[in-house]
Protein backbone atom coordinates (compact mmCIF):
# COMPACT_ATOMS: atom_id res chain seq x y z
CA UNK A 1 0.00 0.00 0.00
CA UNK A 2 1.02 3.27 -0.87
CA UNK A 3 0.46 7.01 0.05
CA UNK A 4 2.00 9.96 -2.26
CA UNK A 5 1.53 13.51 -1.15
CA UNK A 6 3.70 16.14 -2.98
CA UNK A 7 3.05 19.42 -4.17
CA UNK A 8 4.57 22.05 -6.06
CA UNK A 9 6.45 24.34 -3.71
CA UNK A 10 7.49 21.03 -1.29
CA UNK A 11 7.89 17.44 -2.20
CA UNK A 12 6.66 14.78 0.66
CA UNK A 13 8.28 11.84 1.15
CA UNK A 14 6.53 8.57 -0.61
CA UNK A 15 5.32 6.44 2.15
CA UNK A 16 4.53 2.63 1.54
CA UNK A 17 3.43 -0.28 4.44
CA UNK A 18 3.42 -3.52 4.59
CA UNK A 19 3.98 -6.51 7.01
CA UNK A 20 7.82 -7.24 7.40
CA UNK A 21 8.72 -10.11 5.26
CA UNK A 22 12.41 -10.64 6.35
CA UNK A 23 14.56 -10.25 9.53
CA UNK A 24 16.35 -7.27 8.22
CA UNK A 25 13.10 -5.20 8.54
CA UNK A 26 11.84 -6.35 11.44
CA UNK A 27 15.27 -5.35 13.33
CA UNK A 28 15.14 -2.05 11.58
CA UNK A 29 11.62 -1.58 13.33
CA UNK A 30 13.07 -2.91 16.59
CA UNK A 31 15.96 -0.22 16.19
CA UNK A 32 13.29 2.36 15.53
CA UNK A 33 11.16 1.38 18.98
CA UNK A 34 14.60 1.43 20.68
CA UNK A 35 15.38 4.97 19.50
CA UNK A 36 11.82 6.24 20.75
CA UNK A 37 11.23 4.74 23.60
CA UNK A 38 14.77 4.17 24.89
CA UNK A 39 16.55 7.01 23.30
CA UNK A 40 13.36 9.17 23.65
CA UNK A 41 11.29 8.30 26.18
CA UNK A 42 13.48 7.13 29.00
CA UNK A 43 12.50 3.55 28.94
CA UNK A 44 13.98 1.00 30.85
CA UNK A 45 14.25 -1.76 28.07
CA UNK A 46 15.56 -5.14 28.84
CA UNK A 47 16.84 -6.65 25.86
CA UNK A 48 19.69 -8.73 24.89
CA UNK A 49 20.75 -6.95 21.70
CA UNK A 50 22.47 -3.51 22.30
CA UNK A 51 20.23 -0.68 19.83
CA UNK A 52 17.17 -2.75 19.56
CA UNK A 53 13.57 -2.85 21.78
CA UNK A 54 13.52 -7.30 21.42
CA UNK A 55 11.29 -9.51 23.94
CA UNK A 56 9.62 -13.47 23.64
CA UNK A 57 6.64 -11.55 21.93
CA UNK A 58 8.41 -10.53 18.70
CA UNK A 59 8.93 -14.01 17.45
CA UNK A 60 5.28 -14.18 17.15
CA UNK A 61 3.82 -11.62 16.48
CA UNK A 62 3.51 -9.67 12.40
CA UNK A 63 5.09 -6.11 12.35
CA UNK A 64 3.12 -4.00 10.16
CA UNK A 65 6.01 -1.41 8.88
CA UNK A 66 5.75 2.14 7.01
CA UNK A 67 8.84 2.76 4.88
CA UNK A 68 10.13 6.28 2.90
CA UNK A 69 10.12 4.69 -0.54
CA UNK A 70 13.16 7.13 -1.22
CA UNK A 71 15.46 6.08 1.41
CA UNK A 72 14.04 3.06 2.29
CA UNK A 73 14.25 3.48 5.93
CA UNK A 74 11.30 2.10 8.66
CA UNK A 75 9.95 5.32 9.61
CA UNK A 76 7.25 4.03 11.54
CA UNK A 77 5.52 0.42 12.97
CA UNK A 78 3.11 -1.57 15.21
CA UNK A 79 3.15 -5.08 16.59
CA UNK A 80 0.20 -7.08 15.74
CA UNK A 81 -0.32 -10.40 17.81
CA UNK A 82 -3.07 -12.61 15.97
CA UNK A 83 -5.05 -15.32 18.33
CA UNK A 84 -3.30 -18.38 16.98
CA UNK A 85 0.14 -16.88 17.62
CA UNK A 86 -1.03 -15.25 21.11
CA UNK A 87 -2.23 -19.65 21.89
CA UNK A 88 1.23 -20.42 20.92
CA UNK A 89 3.34 -17.92 23.12
CA UNK A 90 0.52 -18.56 25.55
CA UNK A 91 -0.91 -15.24 26.44
CA UNK A 92 -1.17 -11.77 24.69
CA UNK A 93 1.38 -9.15 25.75
CA UNK A 94 -1.00 -7.14 27.49
CA UNK A 95 -1.76 -10.07 29.91
CA UNK A 96 1.32 -9.00 31.48
CA UNK A 97 -0.21 -6.02 32.51
CA UNK A 98 -4.25 -7.10 33.06
CA UNK A 99 -6.70 -9.71 34.01
CA UNK A 100 -8.30 -10.28 30.67
CA UNK A 101 -10.73 -12.99 31.42
CA UNK A 102 -13.70 -11.64 30.69
CA UNK A 103 -12.21 -10.97 27.32
CA UNK A 104 -12.13 -14.70 27.55
CA UNK A 105 -15.36 -15.45 25.05
CA UNK A 106 -13.96 -13.04 22.13
CA UNK A 107 -9.95 -14.20 22.07
CA UNK A 108 -10.61 -16.32 18.69
CA UNK A 109 -11.19 -12.68 17.02
CA UNK A 110 -9.19 -10.45 18.77
CA UNK A 111 -6.30 -9.27 17.24
CA UNK A 112 -3.43 -7.03 19.82
CA UNK A 113 -1.99 -3.66 18.93
CA UNK A 114 1.35 -3.00 20.51
CA UNK A 115 4.65 -0.99 20.40
CA UNK A 116 3.67 1.52 17.78
CA UNK A 117 5.86 4.42 16.93
CA UNK A 118 6.68 6.58 14.76
CA UNK A 119 10.60 7.92 13.73
CA UNK A 120 10.17 11.89 15.10
CA UNK A 121 10.29 13.34 11.36
CA UNK A 122 7.08 11.45 10.26
CA UNK A 123 5.13 12.00 12.91
CA UNK A 124 2.11 13.50 10.69
CA UNK A 125 -1.12 12.39 10.13
CA UNK A 126 -0.08 10.91 6.42
CA UNK A 127 2.09 8.60 8.33
CA UNK A 128 -0.54 7.17 11.08
CA UNK A 129 -3.65 7.72 8.18
CA UNK A 130 -0.96 4.94 6.12
CA UNK A 131 -0.37 2.60 9.52
CA UNK A 132 -3.89 2.94 10.34
CA UNK A 133 -4.79 1.92 6.64
CA UNK A 134 -2.62 -1.05 7.20
CA UNK A 135 -3.77 -2.45 10.20
CA UNK A 136 -7.96 -2.40 8.93
CA UNK A 137 -6.93 -4.03 5.56
CA UNK A 138 -4.78 -6.51 8.03
CA UNK A 139 -7.79 -7.27 9.80
CA UNK A 140 -10.16 -7.58 7.11
CA UNK A 141 -7.81 -9.68 5.13
CA UNK A 142 -7.81 -12.07 8.29
CA UNK A 143 -11.69 -11.88 9.11
CA UNK A 144 -10.47 -10.62 12.99
CA UNK A 145 -13.32 -8.68 14.45
CA UNK A 146 -11.78 -7.19 17.72
CA UNK A 147 -8.44 -5.12 18.80
CA UNK A 148 -6.94 -4.31 21.76
CA UNK A 149 -4.00 -2.54 22.88
CA UNK A 150 -2.48 -0.26 25.57
CA UNK A 151 -2.82 3.44 25.16
CA UNK A 152 -0.15 5.08 27.22
CA UNK A 153 0.53 8.02 28.97
CA UNK A 154 3.48 9.22 30.79
CA UNK A 155 3.95 9.45 34.42
CA UNK A 156 7.00 11.83 34.50
CA UNK A 157 4.22 14.48 36.53
CA UNK A 158 3.90 11.45 39.01
CA UNK A 159 0.25 10.01 37.35
CA UNK A 160 -1.07 13.78 37.64
CA UNK A 161 -2.32 13.57 33.68
CA UNK A 162 -3.17 9.81 33.95
CA UNK A 163 -5.46 9.79 36.97
CA UNK A 164 -7.36 12.81 35.46
CA UNK A 165 -7.87 11.27 32.22
CA UNK A 166 -8.90 8.34 33.52
CA UNK A 167 -11.60 10.30 35.58
CA UNK A 168 -13.20 11.96 32.71
CA UNK A 169 -12.62 9.35 30.07
CA UNK A 170 -14.63 6.72 32.05
CA UNK A 171 -17.85 8.69 32.65
CA UNK A 172 -17.81 8.62 28.54
CA UNK A 173 -16.00 5.75 27.30
CA UNK A 174 -16.21 2.55 29.49
CA UNK A 175 -16.55 -0.36 28.38
CA UNK A 176 -19.89 -2.38 29.16
CA UNK A 177 -19.39 -4.93 32.35
CA UNK A 178 -18.56 -7.83 30.15
CA UNK A 179 -15.58 -6.35 28.68
CA UNK A 180 -13.69 -4.65 31.61
CA UNK A 181 -10.11 -5.68 32.39
CA UNK A 182 -8.21 -5.70 35.75
CA UNK A 183 -5.06 -4.45 36.41
CA UNK A 184 -2.33 -6.44 38.16
CA UNK A 185 -0.70 -3.26 39.49
CA UNK A 186 -3.06 -0.79 39.47
CA UNK A 187 -2.57 2.90 39.03
CA UNK A 188 -3.79 4.59 42.47
CA UNK A 189 -5.59 6.87 40.68
CA UNK A 190 -8.32 8.07 43.22
CA UNK A 191 -5.34 9.26 45.52
CA UNK A 192 -3.14 10.98 43.05
CA UNK A 193 -3.74 14.73 42.56
CA UNK A 194 -5.70 15.92 39.54
CA UNK A 195 -4.58 17.94 36.54
CA UNK A 196 -8.13 19.29 35.45
CA UNK A 197 -6.24 21.20 32.85
CA UNK A 198 -4.78 17.87 30.92
CA UNK A 199 -5.85 17.88 27.75
CA UNK A 200 -6.71 13.99 25.96
CA UNK A 201 -3.24 12.39 24.15
CA UNK A 202 -4.37 12.97 19.98
CA UNK A 203 -3.72 8.89 19.92
CA UNK A 204 -5.84 8.42 22.44
CA UNK A 205 -8.85 10.88 21.62
CA UNK A 206 -8.56 8.93 17.60
CA UNK A 207 -9.27 5.86 19.04
CA UNK A 208 -12.27 7.31 20.93
CA UNK A 209 -13.66 9.16 17.95
CA UNK A 210 -13.05 5.48 15.94
CA UNK A 211 -15.45 3.84 18.21
CA UNK A 212 -12.63 2.51 21.10
CA UNK A 213 -13.52 1.75 24.57
CA UNK A 214 -11.51 1.75 27.52
CA UNK A 215 -11.66 -1.66 29.48
CA UNK A 216 -10.77 -1.04 32.98
CA UNK A 217 -8.42 1.54 35.24
CA UNK A 218 -5.09 2.16 34.55
CA UNK A 219 -2.16 -0.29 35.16
CA UNK A 220 1.30 1.44 35.77
CA UNK A 221 4.01 0.06 33.98
CA UNK A 222 7.35 0.65 35.64
CA UNK A 223 9.67 -0.59 32.74
CA UNK A 224 7.97 2.05 30.30
CA UNK A 225 7.13 4.35 33.21
CA UNK A 226 3.76 5.17 32.26
CA UNK A 227 -0.13 4.57 33.49
CA UNK A 228 -1.31 2.13 30.61
CA UNK A 229 -5.34 2.11 29.65
CA UNK A 230 -6.26 -0.58 27.60
CA UNK A 231 -8.32 -0.22 24.91
CA UNK A 232 -10.68 -1.96 22.58
CA UNK A 233 -12.02 -1.17 19.61
CA UNK A 234 -14.83 -3.54 17.74
CA UNK A 235 -14.61 -3.44 14.07
CA UNK A 236 -18.45 -3.27 13.77
CA UNK A 237 -18.51 -0.15 15.76
CA UNK A 238 -16.03 1.85 13.73
CA UNK A 239 -17.54 5.26 13.21
CA UNK A 240 -18.33 5.18 9.18
CA UNK A 241 -16.23 8.44 9.00
CA UNK A 242 -12.81 6.09 9.99
CA UNK A 243 -13.97 3.07 7.90
CA UNK A 244 -14.76 5.12 4.73
CA UNK A 245 -11.43 6.58 5.03
CA UNK A 246 -8.77 3.78 6.24
CA UNK A 247 -10.57 0.66 4.13
CA UNK A 248 -10.33 0.15 1.20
Amino acid sequence: MRLENESPLHKKPKLSVSIASNKETIKAAQALRYKVFMEELGANLNSKTPGLDQDLFDNYCDHLVAHDESNGKVIGTYRILAPHQARLVGSYYSETEFDLTRLQHIRPRLVELGRSCVHPEYRTGATIALLWAGIAEYMQRNDFQYMIGCASVSMSDGGATAASLYQRLSSQALAPIEWRVFARHPLPWREIEKNQNCSTPPLIMAYLRAGAMICGEPAWDPNFNTADLLMLLPTQKIDNRYAKHFIR
